[in-house]
C-alpha cells in the first residue's frame, strides 16, 4: 500500500488515480497528523508526502515517522512546489527518501515509487507485495 498524504484535493487524485492505475493500492490522508496515524496503524510499504501541508508540515511529518521504530523504515517521497535547495536539504535532513518537485510527470512519479520501493526492499532485506496489495 502507498499512503499519499497531500491537502489539495486535485493533486491528491491525480497522484492516486496514477498509481492505481499502475496497479498499487493507494491510501489517502489529507493531513500530516492523519497520515502519521495511517502509517502506524498500516505500514505502508511508501509514503508520498506533500511538504506544503497545514497546521504540521510535510518535513516535520516525515522527522515524525524517521524517529518512530515502527515506521522508520518506511521509504518517504518529498512532493513539493518549493524547488530551493534549502528546502529540499531541510527534507534530507528530516529523513526523506527522495525529493519530487511538483509539477511531477506521471513517467516520473510511477518512476521514483518504484525505485523508492526497490531500495526500500533491499533496506529491509524483504520483498514487499504490500503496495500491490499482496
Amino acid at each position: 500500500m502507498i499512503l499519499i498524504v497531500e491537502d489539495n484535493d486535485d493533486n491528491r487524485e491525480i497522484y492516486s488515480t496514477l498509481l492505481k492505475a499502475y496497479g498499487f493500492v493507494v491510501r489517502e490522508a489529507s493531513r500530516a497528523e492523519a497520515g502519521i496515524a495511517i502509517a502506524k496503524e498500516e505500514h505502508p510499504a511508501l509514503v508520498l508526502m506533500d511538504i506544503g501541508l497545514p497546521n504540521m508540515d510535510g518535513v516535520e511529518a516525515t522527522r515524525r515517522l524517521k524517529e518512530d521504530t515502527a515506521t522508520m523504515e518506511i521509504p518517504v517521497l518529498a512532493l513539493t512546489a518549493h524547488g530551493l535547495l534549502a528546502e529540499r536539504q531541510r527534507a534530507t535532513s528530516a529523513g526523506v527518501d527522495g525529493y519530487l518537485v511538483k509539477p511531477v510527470s506521471g513517467a516520473t512519479l510511477i518512476r521514483e515509487v518504484e525505485e523508492a520501493l526497490a531500495r526500500g526492499s533491499a533496506r529491509s532485506g524483504r520483498i514487499d507485495s504490500d503496495a500491490l496489495g499482496g
